[in-house]
């Protein structure tokens, strides 16, 4: 999910442990954060209405876009795992699409997901 940024736990303030990669990852910055956070609360908003996290909204997202698009969210923990999966049970109507498209379309979205480096040397 982003690495956790579609889950709605991180803001400007968030502070991330030593060692942890979003230390240097652009998306994480602060000024980034707080930028991208009108992204956030459309999937909060959405989540909100449908009784579901914003991380099912985004996966549900996904999967109602072409029945060949298979998103693969990765985590290390189980109840992320169950939560990930639930997204298959959420129902999003075509009038739900049709406004998370548009309100999304008007988002620009700050920070690289990746630093240049990063992306020279995997060929992200």
């Amino acid at each position: 999910m982003g690495k956790g940024f579609l889950t709605g736990n991180y803001n400007a303030d968030s502070k991330f442990s030593a060692g942890d990669i979003r230390n240097i990852l652009p998306r994480f910055a602060p000024d980034a954060l707080e930028a991208n956070q009108a992204l956030v609360e459309l999937l909060k908003e959405t989540a909100e209405q449908k009784n579901a996290t914003p991380a099912q909204i985004a996966l549900a997202w996904l999967l109602a876009q072409k029945p060949w698009i298979v998103p693969i969210p990765g985590t290390r923990k189980l109840n992320r795992l169950e939560e990930n999966l639930s997204a298959l049970y959420v129902e999003l109507t075509t009038e739900d699409i049709r406004m998370i498209d548009a309100a999304a379309s008007k988002i620009k979205l700050m920070g690289a997901r990746y630093t240049e480096a990063m992306e020279r040397m995997t060929g992200l």
